[in-house]
């Protein structure tokens, strides 16, 4: 397979303040342009979109495309998978997104978002049993987990079960040294265990695609040609045991980009390496929050803040937060809360795969856009 793989989470929408609400008719060209281009793999998971993800990949690939041109992978949802359910909820849970992407099996399924909290949910529930199971019945083709956490807890993950086949890693240039992420460490370990590895956020939720104006010159003056989205993919891509690069695109014009220079895939050379490594540090220069608009932050929040919007508007607005700004702030607000409720009760923290001290960026934006 080429190495880019399309990601299923940020799909186009017709109203950018409904996550439901996907222009499907887009979708189609997508899928249709980056299967023409020779690409196949597509990943989506029981959560995204709300919870429609699936049911729009079903329709616009599976139902559109022959089976045997295309590979998909889901995710088991441990989130959904709480102490008072039983065993059976996984059963009913797998079978159903077998219903929505309309297939008998999938060619990866991982358990989503293991960190210290959930993994703990998989082994009392026995998931890691579960999907073997599923891949001996004939339902799934290979069998892996995504990973949200240090490496020393992906150490023990693999060292307890080395039947999986393969780790879905956050990685990127800005987060590959890191001391939160980690992601260098957490790959390194990886590959110590002899997994392969697939990269989500290779752009890091759209912002290294979409940097400052300082990081566009500094890549431009490198080659003018490659977009800032290049960058950031082939960095992840030129990893020796990475064996395929997520990309969530959300336009047509971003599947032709990304598919234009990944068709015939050069790795970076040692000299474009080090030009990823000055952008890193002139992104961590510009003072952005490094928030990649997942979400997972809000459900839990008992204020109802739209955290990622607000630090979108932050980061994109930094340095000149006018009147017309300000608006702009109030009316995201009005959707639920304004930065300054914040109770400080960190449940978004203990969700952020970032690892982001919420609380103390919610007290940023307050200052720049409420005093």
């Amino acid at each position: 397979m080429k190495k880019l793989g399309f990601g299923c989470m940020r799909l186009p929408l017709l109203n950018p303040e409904d996550n439901t609400s996907v222009d499907f008719p887009q979708v189609c060209q997508m899928v249709d342009l980056f299967l023409e281009r020779g690409f196949t793999y597509f990943d989506t998971a029981y959560f995204y979109h709300g919870g429609l993800s699936e049911e729009i990949m079903c329709r616009a690939l599976v139902q559109r495309h022959p089976r045997d041109c295309f590979t998909l992978a889901s995710k088991l949802p441990l989130a959904k998978l709480k102490e008072d359910q039983s065993l059976q909820e996984q059963e009913d849970i797998f079978q159903l997104q077998l219903r929505r992407c309309g297939v008998d099996y999938f060619d990866y399924y991982l358990l989503h978002n293991v960190n210290a909290d959930s993994y703990q949910t998989a082994q009392r529930l026995d998931s890691f049993a579960f999907v073997q199971r599923m891949k001996e019945a004939g339902h799934i083709r290979h069998v892996g987990f995504s990973f949200h956490d240090g490496p020393e807890l992906l150490d023990q993950v693999l060292t307890e079960h080395p039947e999986v086949e393969f780790v879905q890693l956050q990685l990127n240039y800005l987060d590959w040294e890191d001391p939160k992420v980690q992601s260098h460490r957490c790959y390194e370990v990886a590959v110590a265990h002899g997994k392969q590895v697939v990269v989500m956020e290779p752009v890091k939720g759209g912002k290294l695609a979409n940097p400052s104006p300082a990081v566009v010159e500094l890549l431009a003056r490198h080659n003018p040609d490659a977009s800032p989205a290049s960058w950031a993919i082939r960095f992840a891509a030129s990893l020796e045991h990475v064996f395929m690069v997520l990309s969530g695109m959300s336009n047509l014009e971003q599947v032709a980009d990304n598919t234009g220079y990944m068709a015939d895939f050069r790795p970076l050379s040692p000299a474009e390496v080090a030009v990823t490594e000055q952008a890193a540090q002139q992104i961590r220069k510009d003072g952005t929050i490094p928030c990649t608009g997942c979400g997972y932050c809000v459900d839990g929040c008992p204020q109802h803040i739209p955290i990622p919007a607000l630090f979108t508007l932050y980061n994109r607005v930094l340095g000149q937060p006018g009147p017309m700004h300000k608006n702009e702030y109030g009316e995201l607000c009005a959707q639920g809360s304004p930065a300054s409720s914040c109770v400080a009760c960190r449940q978004c923290e203990g969700a952020c795969p970032q690892h982001l001290e919420v609380v103390e960026q919610l007290k940023r934006v307050t200052k720049a856009f409420e005093d």
